[in-house]
């Protein structure tokens, strides 16, 4: 919840409805018959520039009410004959969530050494999070059947002002870029799960299950103006150079489907808790996503210029459309369509020997065949053929572990394993998400995966059932280390936020944690427990820049420096306090703190010193109350101390910075406060 006032839409009142948004992108698919091989020559008429869309760029201000939460949860168990038993569970959930935030936000022109954008950023979000959760259960003595299916639907509503200067143009200071959006996310998934005893003592028996997903992320009108801002209330644009445009973009994981089958054999004891086990099994997945996106840009016509309310530009510019004096023109290109589809099938052994009370050890092995085929076509004509990139993969991924317990509350683990690191949609996928500043946020569809071999050595002691103290030690090795880059285009222009794949990285550290009941101090602390979780790391990754034919900024020796979004230290604590006030009101409070130390959030390339990422501090304060049997109640304050966050820019360019203040973006992610109330029944 924010101290100050809170921007919203006017259409915003119902953030779950999208009847009055849809309209724009409504016709994307169509986008190259439509238009042609040449769509930025087509110029809307003014009948269509006024009746195309159904939200406008009008704004008003209101107050941030309190975040709020409300879950409904009812189950129930039904004991049936012959052993059988049936079950289900049905969850409601609801929340919403308000936050401010404002500070700096900068890219740099690298062939002068100043900044290119210098703005000064105010976001106001609102949230919205909705979900149904229903699963059914049935078991007899050999069979255990479960169906579970998920729904969430997410909404945001974003309204971002930056004010500063553009372009380099450091005299002219007031430069104004308003930023309007509604995001929706809907998202299912479906799963079945059974697991079936062939022999009665469950020596031998098959489990499986199947499931399916899909995914909808919608920018059903992404609408932005850019001028200068006259006074507190007036704004006046040019309509040419993109000084208005509106945004489509549609993003659809049609399927994600996964299927599992594995059989276990238990072995070698009678007592069956004791005995060694075996698991073969397959297991895949596919997975297919698309994307579209529609982005058209104002054209003067009679007039090159106008100024209007800044919250309230609607019946101006629908005056201007009226009178001629300007239009929408088409600034899609070819890049507005893209698929990708994955695909991994494997199979899978594992052997788990039991060789007495003390002694555990699982060997086993995965072997995995992917392939990820990526469609696109690059910035050009809409009839230039899609590029293909085709990436496969086999992998054999060994992994060990065992485990010696010292003493009834005190073990060993050692183990080590080969694993892969997969990109995320966001790093892979060929999508350019254009943003009104001029920086550019699109994946990477050459990157590939990272192999990653582990080995850790763990001791843990368990000096009660409600204590625990670890120390582990821990090295990785990465090959193929995936990191975000910042690339800046050539003198003045832009910033492309994107990914790629270092050569090699090493890691090691050690791990602390520990759980402590506070009675062992004093008595008068029985009700406190305290938690915390300490690591310290190194890291080192070496950089191939022939590779990456990018110019990487090298801090160090033979091109190496630590690895992108490892923080050295960081820091996990928290002290709860559990009591019951009566028979039927039981209180949990928790003051938490984390807090991680410096790490390169981007690499920085064309010169430029790496980004990183400053020690950030975060307290929250958490009280749940259970209130008979069907009440819950909590109270969150999140982000106590709300410091400040922050990007600097290293001071190790190779290029000469004229700047004095390296920060390129900070802000107070603003104090929380929310309610939640949940029944079950």
């Amino acid at each position: 919840m924010s101290n100050t006032t809170f921007r919203k839409f006017l259409r915003a009142e119902d953030a779950t409805s999208l009847e009055n948004y849809v309209g724009f992108g409504a016709d994307t698919r169509s986008l190259p018959k439509a238009f042609g091989s040449r769509p930025s020559a087509y110029m809307m008429p003014a009948s269509e520039a006024l009746s195309q869309f159904g939200s406008g760029y009008d704004v008003e201000s209101g107050n941030a009410p309190l975040n709020t939460s409300l879950n409904i949860l009812h189950t129930q168990r039904f004991q049936l004959e012959k052993d059988r038993s049936f079950q289900y569970l049905f969850s409601l959930n609801t929340d919403n969530n308000f936050q401010y935030r404002e500070g700096v936000d900068r890219f740099f022109n690298t062939a002068q050494g100043i900044y290119d954008n210098n703005l000064y950023t105010t976001t106001n979000r609102f949230s919205t999070n909705s979900s149904v959760l229903s699963a059914i259960n049935y078991g007899t003595k050999r069979l255990s059947l479960n169906l579970n299916a998920f729904y969430l639907r997410g909404t945001e509503n974003t309204i971002q002002d930056q004010l500063g200067y553009t372009n380099s143009q450091a005299t002219v200071s007031n430069a104004f870029i308003r930023l309007n959006q509604l995001q929706k996310t809907d998202f299912f998934t479906g799963q079945l799960f059974t697991n079936y005893k062939l022999t009665k003592n469950d020596a031998h028996s098959i489990k499986a299950g199947v499931s399916y997903s899909k995914t909808q992320y919608q920018l059903p009108d992404r609408k932005s103006f850019r001028g200068s801002l006259i006074d507190e209330h007036t704004t006046s644009v040019n309509y040419s150079g993109n000084s208005l445009y509106r945004q489509y973009m549609n993003f659809d994981g049609d399927f994600f489907g996964s299927g599992l089958l594995e059989y276990n054999w238990k072995f070698g004891h009678d007592d069956l808790t004791k005995a060694h086990k075996l698991s073969l099994g397959y297991n895949g997945s596919f997975n297919k996503v698309a994307s579209s996106s529609r982005f058209i840009v104002s054209q003067n016509l009679a007039s090159n210029n106008t100024s209007f309310n800044t919250n309230a530009p609607d019946a101006t510019l629908a005056n201007e459309i009226a009178n001629g004096n300007f239009t929408y023109r088409e600034g899609s290109n070819a890049t507005y369509a893209a698929t990708m589809r994955e695909g991994v099938n494997a199979g899978y052994a594992d052997l788990a020997l039991q060789f007495n009370d003390k002694l555990n050890i699982n060997v086993g092995a995965r072997v995995e065949q992917s392939e990820r085929l990526t469609r696109f076509r690059n910035p050009g004509s809409f009839s230039d053929p899609f590029q293909r990139v085709k990436l496969n993969n086999l992998d054999v991924l060994p992994a060990a572990n065992l485990k010696y317990s010292l003493t009834d509350k005190a073990n060993l683990r050692f183990s080590a394993s080969k694993t892969l690191t997969k990109p995320v949609i966001m790093e892979a996928f060929p999508l350019e998400f254009v943003n009104p500043d001029a920086t550019i946020e699109s994946g990477n569809p050459n990157i590939i995966n990272s192999d990653n071999y582990n080995f850790d050595a763990k001791y843990e002691f368990f000096p009660t059932n409600k204590e625990m103290f670890a120390f582990t030690a821990f090295a990785k090795y990465i090959e193929n280390p995936i990191e975000r880059l910042f690339l800046q285009t050539a003198g003045s222009g832009g910033l492309q936020i994107t990914y790629n794949n270092s050569k090699q990285a090493v890691l090691y550290g050690a791990e602390i944690e520990f759980l402590l009941q506070l009675s062992r101090l004093s008595e008068s602390l029985s009700n406190f427990s305290a938690g915390f979780n300490t690591s310290l790391m190194y890291t080192r990754t070496t950089i191939d820049v022939v590779k990456n034919s990018v110019e990487t900024a090298a801090i160090g020796d033979n091109n190496t420096r630590r690895l992108q979004g490892a923080s050295p230290w960081l820091i996990n604590a928290d002290i709860k306090h559990e009591t019951d006030f009566s028979k039927k009101w039981k209180s949990t409070m928790t003051l938490a703190y984390s807090i991680y130390g410096e790490r390169i959030y981007a690499v920085g390339t064309n010169g430029l010193d790496n980004y990183y990422e400053k020690p950030f501090g975060k307290l929250d304060f958490i009280w749940n109350n259970k209130i008979s049997t069907k009440w819950d109640v909590k109270l969150g304050i999140e982000n106590i101390l709300n410091p400040t966050y922050r990007i600097d820019l290293g001071d190790e360019s190779t290029i000469q910075i004229f700047e004095n203040d390296l920060t390129v973006k900070d802000f107070k992610r603003g104090v929380g406060v929310s309610l939640g109330l949940g029944y079950t029944f």
